[in-house]
């Protein structure tokens, strides 16, 4: 699995998993973190380490601050780690508030007090990547741009990209921004199978139903954007996870990962992650695991490269139907 990826072409050595830094600070209130959570934070960026993992996906939102404050802390007791690691956080989504909703905001005053935030709670200078959350339907392209420009000529973050937008947003945002966009995170699995499915189903009657954004993914590949798979274990359903109640294309796509781990001497969790990382994309899964023992059970992905037939083994499986 030595194949680059897109951020390769913009400048970043990421490795080809990213861990997901949401289950960090503890719980999603303004409860303060512990000594805990931060020893929790230590060992879960030394096996993501140990496993080859030198990314780091955070947004402000993460346990309302608290995921950055504790990998902040962790930067602070071992100074030496900044430098071999690249770190990604998103900002855009806002809680519900005094009478007003929970809402997006791409506003460049938002945009810009965000990362100082973002800054702040992680002890650093310079965010590598910062990524826009979520589509916020008052979205003025020229304002983000404006916010962009001057976060980058202060030094405060490198690169910018973008999470869960179509091509035509993109498209949109980037006719007014210098920089390139160079990631967009979706939610992509095994089990969230659309991505795919938008483009087998083509001119065909199941198309009706498929709900991703048509040509973004091959909009990413041609523009070199970089795509990021959120919630790629599909929350564990696969590999392990409770199975009572789904449907039989489940418990058979459970059946055959548990069957192709043995046969090929790895974990669960790196047949489902191998599925992503076979596509030609060169998509970066963000696994959400905390724990030690399945961040290293991650890493053995990249061990395997699915043949295309196993790989089309999967797919049907999951799918519950053979191909149109």
């Amino acid at each position: 699995m030595n194949k680059p990826i897109p951020l390769h072409k913009h400048g970043f050595p990421a490795s080809r998993l990213v861990l997901g830094c949401m289950g960090l600070g503890g719980s999603w209130d303004r409860e303060p973190y512990t000594a805990e959570h931060v020893k929790q934070a230590h060992e879960a960026v030394e096996a993501a380490l140990s496993a080859g993992i030198h990314m780091f996906d955070h947004a402000n939102i993460y346990t309302k601050g608290k995921a950055e404050q504790v990998f902040g802390q962790v930067l602070k007791e071992r100074p030496d780690l900044r430098e071999r690691i690249i770190i990604q956080s998103k900002c855009g989504i806002r809680f519900e508030e005094e009478g007003v909703p929970g809402r997006y905001d791409f506003s460049k005053e938002h945009i810009e007090a965000s990362v100082d935030g973002i800054l702040s709670r992680l002890g650093i200078e310079t965010l590598d990547i910062l990524l826009l959350h979520r589509p916020d339907p008052l979205m003025e392209p020229e304002e983000v741009a404006e916010a962009f420009q001057r976060l980058h000529e202060k030094g405060k973050v490198k690169a910018f990209g973008v999470s869960n937008m179509s091509a035509a947003q993109i498209r949109f945002l980037q006719s007014a921004i210098r920089q390139p966009l160079i990631a967009n995170q979706l939610e992509m699995s095994l089990l969230k199978l659309d991505w795919l499915d938008a483009g087998v189903h083509l001119n065909q009657p199941q198309g009706t139903g498929v709900s991703f954004p048509e040509g973004t993914m091959e909009y990413c590949q041609m523009e070199h954007i970089q795509i990021q798979a959120w919630s790629p274990l599909a929350r564990g359903l696969f590999t392990g996870g409770d199975l009572s109640g789904q449907p039989e294309s489940v418990r058979a796509t459970a059946a055959l990962v548990s069957r192709m781990a043995e046969q090929k001497d790895v974990s669960p969790e790196a047949i489902v992650l191998a599925f992503l990382l076979r596509h030609p994309a060169g998509i970066q899964p963000v696994i959400g695991t905390v724990r030690p023992d399945r961040i290293r059970a991650c890493g053995e992905a990249e061990r395997v490269t699915l043949t295309r037939e196993e790989w089309y083994t999967l797919y049907v499986a999951s799918r519950g139907r053979n191909m149109p």
